[in-house]
């Protein structure tokens, strides 16, 4: 953080910043629909293609975890901050075979979030009710998360102080995703997107080749990290730039448990079911891994930042640090600009899926079964406001010295959803009180583990001789599923009725392309 405040980078934050925040009022004009009904507000209509989608799901993807999480646990921990990026790899073939079936099934049954899936499935309310609360205060970490990206960069530019000042970047955030979520719904996020990706890119392509030219290389940067972790005395992690044996179980649950979390997340279906046909989000399966090659060079900042010496408080400051001690104060405060941004645009997101859950799982099948479209959409509104506000609380109550561990609850909380979502996208085997027990034992085991290790995402696992660093969304999970299949086998057993499935088989599958005249060649030709 700088002792006073950099005039030159703050003008220049404020300029861009300024631009996005009149992008996200005009997205109100922007592909015309009835922002009073849910489907438009929430949704955008489900009429994004396959450009939009790409950039919407960048902006949704690819956020402020992305340029100060990752970095900083780099910074602090080492090799296993680069679990995020095999994470990212196979989060795309699980989204290639997995989103279109749901996007199938979603667009003939009008469902807009995975807990109105979960009701049509398996015809149980309490299920869906669990699958909507537990995207909700999943959600609230993740949103958290964005929020420290913000206050971090503002920070850096001297912006800041105690009392009111320290919280200023907290209150901007609120009031800027308040105003143009609650006016523009997901046209907002989508249009800001394409301004938030090329700012990205730009600043990733100058970092990655200005800051090694004047540390003197990578050769350097990587040896000088490894010096400093060695360096280090415990209790303090030591780190390496090399994952050692101890660290594989960590590293590789990590990145399995997020990559099958990704695609759970209210925001990550939300961005999924705008789209206009499956076949659009195959298309972006197959393109969105460009992502993660610019993912891999942010993650190197957090080698950077130790090669240049910085020392910081908290490890999620190192990337400002590093581009104040290397940059003039005009791209500073573009660069500051493009991490906030990209902290706005996901936010701007989440909370409109928390809205929806709450409006379509919630008030609407448990308080107010007879709302009117007008009401519905209302009441996402408003709620889009108070999730924010939940979202703050969890900066307030919780340590962010490691921010990812923010978004690393969320994974722990919504791969709890996994057997009712996915696995009930290719069968009904499971009965749904079967899901409803094995989703809460694993709910309350995960939390408990998390609390138990001082707000770690990872914990001990130890079966007869093996042991084992595990990330304990992995272990809930199992734990669920054997829970829920135990109980599928005593249930049915038993002859405890199954509730109706609204759908059909044809459902999930695409829908056959459409066959139009064309009188010029007399024939026909699909559209």
């Amino acid at each position: 953080m700088k002792s006073r405040p950099d005039v030159v980078a703050i003008a220049v934050f404020i300029v861009f910043f300024a631009l996005v925040t009149v992008l996200g009022f005009i997205a109100a004009r922007w592909r015309r629909g009835d922002l009073n009904v849910i489907h438009e507000w929430g949704l955008a209509g489900r009429r994004f293609g396959t450009v939009v989608t790409w950039f919407l799901m960048g902006g949704d993807l690819y956020t402020a975890y992305t340029m100060i999480a990752v970095p900083a646990l780099v910074y602090g921990s080492g090799a296993v901050g680069f679990f995020a990026l095999p994470y990212t790899i196979v989060a795309y073939p699980f989204f290639y075979l997995t989103m279109p079936r749901l996007w199938n099934v979603s667009k003939r049954h009008a469902f807009v979030t995975t807990a109105d899936f979960v009701q049509g499935r398996y015809g149980n309310r309490l299920l869906a009710l669990a699958i909507a609360v537990t995207g909700i205060i999943a959600t609230l970490p993740y949103i958290a998360l964005q929020l420290v990206g913000i206050q971090v960069v503002i920070s850096a530019m001297g912006i800041g102080g105690s009392g009111i000042g320290a919280d200023a970047p907290l209150i901007i955030a609120f009031v800027i995703l308040a105003a143009y979520t609650y006016t523009s719904g997901l046209r907002a996020p989508a249009l800001i997107a394409f301004v938030k990706d090329l700012m990205i890119y730009i600043t990733v392509i100058v970092a990655v080749i200005a800051i090694p030219w004047k540390l003197g290389g990578f050769a350097h940067i990587f040896a000088a990290a490894q010096n400093a972790f060695a360096a280090r005395v415990p209790p303090a992690a030591p780190g390496s730039v090399i994952l050692g044996p101890a660290g594989y179980w960590a590293f590789s649950t990590l990145a399995l448990g997020s990559a099958f979390a990704l695609f759970l997340y209210p925001h990550s279906v939300t961005g999924t079911l705008a789209s206009a046909r499956g076949d659009v989000l195959r298309r972006n399966a197959v393109f969105l891994p460009a992502y993660s090659l610019v993912l891999g060079l942010i993650a190197l900042l957090g080698y950077m930042a130790i090669a240049a010496g910085v020392k910081v408080k908290s490890p999620n400051s190192a990337v400002p640090a590093l581009f104040n001690a290397m940059f003039p104060s005009w791209f500073i405060g573009f660069a500051f600009a493009a991490i906030a941004i990209a902290a706005l645009v996901p936010a701007a997101i989440m909370s409109i899926a928390a809205a929806n859950l709450w409006t379509r799982n919630i008030y609407k099948a448990f308080l107010r079964p007879d709302a009117s479209d007008a009401q519905e959409a209302r009441i996402a509104k408003i709620t889009s406001l108070v999730v924010k506000v939940g979202a703050l609380a969890f900066i307030i109550f919780l340590p962010t010295q490691y921010a990812i561990n923010l978004q690393l609850l969320g994974g722990i909380w919504i791969l709890q959803t996994f057997p009712a979502i996915i696995l009930g996208l290719y069968t009904r085997w499971f009965h749904h009180h079967a899901l409803l027990w094995g989703w809460l034992v694993a709910m309350i085991l995960g939390s408990s583990l998390f609390l138990l290790q001082g707000l770690k995402p990872t914990a001990p696992l130890v079966i007869g001789s093996f042991s084992a660093v595990v990330y304990i969304a992995v272990e809930a999970v199992i734990v669920n599923i054997a829970v829920a299949a135990l109980l599928t086998v005593v249930l049915d057993r038993a002859g405890i009725r199954r509730g109706p499935d609204a759908t059909v088989a044809e459902d999930y599958d695409d829908p056959p392309p459409v066959i139009v005249p064309t009188t010029t060649l007399g024939t026909t030709q699909p559209l």
